[in-house]
């Protein structure tokens, strides 16, 4: 069994044990359910953000235990002072360490949009985005259908949310793609081998068609990657390990914007 099947059996179960304890009727009573919903897409547009998307983290099945000693609070707040253009918070608690009330205290003190990462495979689990105070979901080809694919986005549509298509190949983009997605990422980290290369970006980035908005994820280290992606026409660049590694994220969240500034002033000014 594959680390994204066994993650996928263990979601499966868990979305039964909490349909059992806490129905979609209660989720819609949640003070976050009537939240009006932040744009993803427009704040990555958005000219004076940086394009990142934040994201916290405190391990991974790739990487084991990250930073254990986390501030949801602290952090979040600092990535947005930084100029993040969004947060993408883990919910997953088995693999990922997440939790739910982790989303809820980010969006207790952060506007902005806030993207739920989590294996979704159930309407339910949208749902229960909006009721802990997401703006967008990810949906993850390789773990599903075209038309699982179709069906859960179009329902995050009727909802208000916003989608976020991951893939990891073409294969899964053509499969994937339909008018009810909102952006695409490209996950730079081989599922299978957890290898990570931007050229997966690079390779994907003029086959995702331009009516998306494109992210590019995983893998991302320097300001100077992200330079080069947004000539290739990525509009989004999620960045998690890289931050969470270090002991204070939101300030190295902070020094990579300041850099990622200069660079651009420089290109700006060459131009």
């Amino acid at each position: 069994m594959s680390v994204l099947e066994e993650i996928l059996a263990k979601k499966k179960a868990e979305v039964q044990e909490r349909k059992a304890l806490y129905s979609q009727k209660l989720l819609e009573q949640s003070i976050f359910f009537e939240n009006r919903i932040v744009s993803l897409k427009k704040y990555l547009l958005r000219e004076d953000k940086s394009g990142i998307i934040a994201e916290i983290k405190r391990k991974s099945p790739s990487k084991g235990v990250i930073n254990q000693n986390v501030s949801i609070e602290r952090i979040s707040i600092g990535y947005m002072q930084a100029g993040a253009s969004a947060l993408s918070v883990l919910t997953d608690q088995t693999f990922f360490g997440g939790s739910n009330e982790d989303l809820k205290v980010a969006r207790k003190f952060n506007f902005c949009p806030i993207l739920r990462k989590d294996f979704i495979i159930d309407e339910y689990q949208i749902v229960e985005a909006k009721a802990i105070g997401a703006d967008a979901i990810l949906l993850i080809a390789a773990a599903l259908t075209e038309r699982e694919m179709k069906d859960l986005a179009a329902f995050a549509k009727s909802l208000g949310l916003e989608t976020l298509m991951e893939v990891h190949n073409e294969e899964e983009l053509e499969k994937g793609l339909n008018e009810n997605i909102d952006l695409v990422g490209v996950n730079n980290r081989d599922l299978s081998t957890f290898e990570v290369s931007l050229n997966t970006s690079f390779e994907l980035a003029s086959k995702i068609p331009g009516s998306f908005i494109k992210v590019s994820e995983s893998g991302i280290s320097s300001p100077s990657q992200i330079v080069e992606l947004k000539e290739a026409g990525f509009d989004g660049f999620l960045i998690g390990q890289n931050f969470m590694e270090q002991s204070r994220p939101e300030r190295a969240c902070a020094e990579f914007i300041e850099e990622l500034s200069r660079l651009d002033r420089r290109a700006y000014a060459k131009s």
